[in-house]
């Protein structure tokens, strides 16, 4: 059993460390536990019913009657009501709560009610990636197992490679030939699945390497595939070689490819790159690239 502090609950639920003392004390809902120490701590359960009882009281139900709901009740409620509202921070609490949970049958209500309401696109870029960014968030700061961010991340993943292979294309007046990659020590290929399923819908050939790609078999892989644009992402801090040598090597070896990068290294290292190399920073850049 994980063991949350009251600021940890704070961080993720959005409640005030104060509003749910008295919470405890006037309508029961929790009763912390206490280290040998005499600190006191909350547990997973605990903070599935916090967030549970957060979104449900934003939305005007009153703590007096949610304190009497039982927690198969109270989740019962999140998720219809996730479903149906349009207010996007409530689609975060109750994807968040889907994960503290592992609760698939949430998170499946929850992002096909978006899907129908905003369709792939939109659901991922304006309520997916923000929720994945405050689950990046929690674990760094480790006040979530990392289980439950591969728990959802597979969801995501799975949900985006069904997609990629489901959607008709549009039929562009050219066709582009795209190679997706993850460099070396590169883990999280969301964005790049995301930016797959954008490529294969726009009608252009695509082809996924996916994590890890070493810059040899890289090589290889463009000499016989040829790609008109080479998309990487890259987030984490680069060890050994660096993300200018890599990007100089790359245009180098292949001066007949455009260089995409996106992530939060590309982005803060910009200014060190090749001026031939392109950073996208934003969905609407990557489109416009593919619509051209």
């Amino acid at each position: 059993m994980k063991k949350f502090s009251i600021r940890d609950v704070e961080t993720i639920t959005g409640i005030k460390a104060h509003t749910i003392r008295i919470w405890e004390k006037r309508y029961s809902l929790l009763k912390p536990r206490r280290t040998e120490t005499n600190i006191r701590y909350y547990s997973d359960d605990d903070l599935k019913l916090l967030l549970n009882v957060a979104m449900l009281n934003k939305e005007g139900e009153s703590i007096s009657a949610l304190s009497r709901l039982s927690n198969e009740e109270l989740n019962e409620k999140v998720i219809e009501f996730a479903s149906r509202t349009d207010k996007t921070d409530l689609h975060i609490k109750a994807l968040t709560s889907a994960t503290i949970n592992l609760d698939e049958k949430a998170f499946e209500k929850v992002f096909e009610a978006q899907i129908k309401r905003l369709g792939l696109k939109n659901t991922i870029a304006d309520i997916i990636f923000p929720f994945m960014k405050k689950v990046g968030q929690m674990w760094m700061a480790g006040t979530i197992h990392p289980a439950y961010e591969h728990f959802i991340s597979n969801l995501i993943r799975n949900k985006l490679i069904v997609a990629t292979e489901e959607t008709p294309p549009l039929r562009p007046k050219i066709k582009r030939r795209y190679l997706l990659f993850l460099p070396e020590n590169e883990q999280h290929e969301l964005g790049l699945l995301f930016a797959n399923f954008l490529v294969r819908s726009h009608g252009h050939n695509s082809l996924f390497i996916g994590q890890g790609t070493p810059l040899p078999e890289l090589e290889m892989i463009m000499e016989k595939f040829k790609p008109d644009f080479v998309f990487a992402s890259v987030t984490m801090r680069r060890h050994g070689v660096s993300l200018k040598v890599l990007a100089d090597s790359l245009q180098q070896k292949f001066p007949q490819s455009r260089l995409l990068l996106t992530g939060v290294q590309a982005i803060e290292q910009r200014s060190t790159l090749p001026a031939s190399v392109f950073v996208v920073e934003t969905l609407d850049e990557f489109l416009t690239i593919l619509k051209k």
